[in-house]
């Protein structure tokens, strides 16, 4: 039975069901002049309205899908060059009172092992992912009455409390954690977090009601409006998602989208990362093993793509749900963050048999360490790594970094303090074969820069940080 919260009595319903359905509808057998209209547009790098979205997906030409894709490359190799964020997720708790039906962590799973780190516990985790050369954790928690604001605000300085013997120190701790009220986001902010990250897991309300059997997240418009509540709390960049194959992926996209616009109506900028995982199997969900709206790859790699075009200076954020060899395709979609060495339960890091499905909230598709990903993406990709902080350090958020993307800051410093916080992985963490195409990598990007002023300024700092230097940006 479903336990009635009403947290969201009186919230506005801004996912409007008929637009949508009129949307998707409307969008039914594109012109194929719409659809390079459509993409003319997009190449300005101006986004795209969720019809215009819907006519890109609905689009069944494979030459102009073909064209969809070039054009979202041609967008993220415009703005984001070949900078590329990392990060690895840290599960805090696998405790939970929601009974979300395709999730492995949902209570009536009596067959997991329920974890909640301590503060010991948190300390051994972080060094263990400070050693293999993170600078960016996103927390993962549960929802549960016992993990209120307080207590995860105190799990953050935990986080942020622990330094490595090398140049250890996490830089950045995003949060993904059940929806709260202003006060608590309050709490998060005045700690330090980064992002504030909240999916809706699908915007399909009847699909939402149906899924999220008992807890509180079976209130569709309080998990609706967090984004809203963490704004006024100050936080000033957060991140959406949709969970892919619980409803049609095209209503998901404009369910997407349609949230961003009202975020940025209301506060001014829409979201900073956008997140689209696909469906796994989980422990104990049969929805998880068959997922009623099945993607294929050709079709999700459009989604990646139309995602792009539609909110060109938006984070798109990829997950190792996917596997080594697809992952690599979708980075050129216009993924600019990934995720590298998930491990996906409490304490998985320093557990030497973390790969058992008695505690994982869902398979992982790409294994591979954080040296072998990073080899994979400089040597094999010429993709730089980056681990920089440095706007959320100077106050370049929300609104603020939004205006600066747009003038092509994110080519001009980003992909600069990337290099330099991939210099200092080499220095301290990587193997001898990453360090070698590394190197040869940082090599080629400084021969590059016309900038003679930045080029100097980013040869001397390189110079510095083999001196014994760390945590230098520009």
């Amino acid at each position: 039975m479903k336990q009635d919260i009403n947290l969201g009595k009186g919230l506005a319903n801004f996912i409007d069901d008929t637009v949508i359905r009129s949307e998707m509808e409307k969008a039914e057998n594109p012109d194929p002049g719409l659809v390079r209209d459509i993409l003319a547009k997009g190449k300005e790098r101006k986004g795209l309205t969720p019809f215009e979205a819907a006519v890109l997906l609905k689009n069944t030409d494979k030459e102009l899908d073909e064209a969809i894709f070039q054009t979202a490359m041609s967008i993220k190799k415009g703005i984001y060059g070949n900078r590329l964020v990392l990060f690895a997720p840290l599960y805090i708790s696998n405790e939970c009172v929601n009974q979300c039906a395709y999730c492995g962590f949902k209570a009536t799973n009596t067959d997991l092992e329920r974890r909640t780190l301590d503060a010991e516990g948190i300390h051994k985790e972080v060094s263990v992912l400070e050693d293999q050369g993170h600078k960016r954790l996103l927390l993962v928690y549960g929802e549960h009455p016992k993990h209120d604001a307080d207590w995860i605000a105190q799990t953050v300085r935990d986080v942020y409390s622990v330094t490595s013997e090398k140049s250890g120190e996490i830089r950045r701790v995003n949060i993904n954690c059940a929806p709260l009220e202003v006060e608590g986001f309050a709490k998060l902010h005045e700690v330090g977090i980064g992002t504030y990250q909240c999916f809706q897991e699908s915007y399909h309300r009847p699909t939402y009601e149906k899924l999220h059997i008992a807890g509180r997240k079976t209130d569709y418009l309080w998990r609706l409006h967090a984004m809203h509540r963490a704004q006024e709390a100050g936080i000033d960049d957060v991140g959406m998602g949709a969970l892919f194959g619980l409803y049609d992926p095209i209503y998901e996209v404009l369910g997407l989208l349609h949230h961003a616009l009202q975020l940025e109506q209301d506060w001014g900028v829409g979201p900073h990362t956008i997140s689209f995982p696909r469906l796994e199997p989980a422990m104990g969900s049969e929805i998880a093993f068959n997922p009623p709206y099945l993607s294929s790859d050709h079709d999700f790699k459009k989604i990646v793509a139309v995602l792009r075009i539609a909110v060109p200076y938006t984070g798109l954020i990829l997950t190792t749900r996917e596997t080594a060899e697809f992952r690599t395709e979708l980075l050129q979609m216009g993924v600019s963050q990934i995720s590298a060495g998930s491990r996906t339960y409490p304490g998985a890091y320093s557990d030497p048999e973390y790969d058992r499905p008695g505690v994982q909230q869902f398979c992982v598709g790409d294994s591979r360490n954080l040296d072998e990903v990073i080899r994979s993406i400089s040597g094999d990709h010429d993709y730089v790594p980056s681990w920089c902080t440095a706007c959320y350090r100077l106050g370049r958020t929300g609104e603020h970094f939004m205006e600066l993307a747009k003038t092509g800051f994110i080519q001009k410093f980003c992909l600069p303090n990337g290099l330099l916080t991939f210099k200092e992985y080499l220095e301290d963490y990587a193997s001898e074969d990453t360090k070698k195409v590394g190197e040869a990598l940082i090599d080629r990007e400084i021969k590059g820069y016309k900038d003679l002023k930045q080029k100097k300024l980013l040869t001397e700092r390189i110079a510095r940080i083999e001196a014994g230097e760390r945590d230098l940006y520009l």
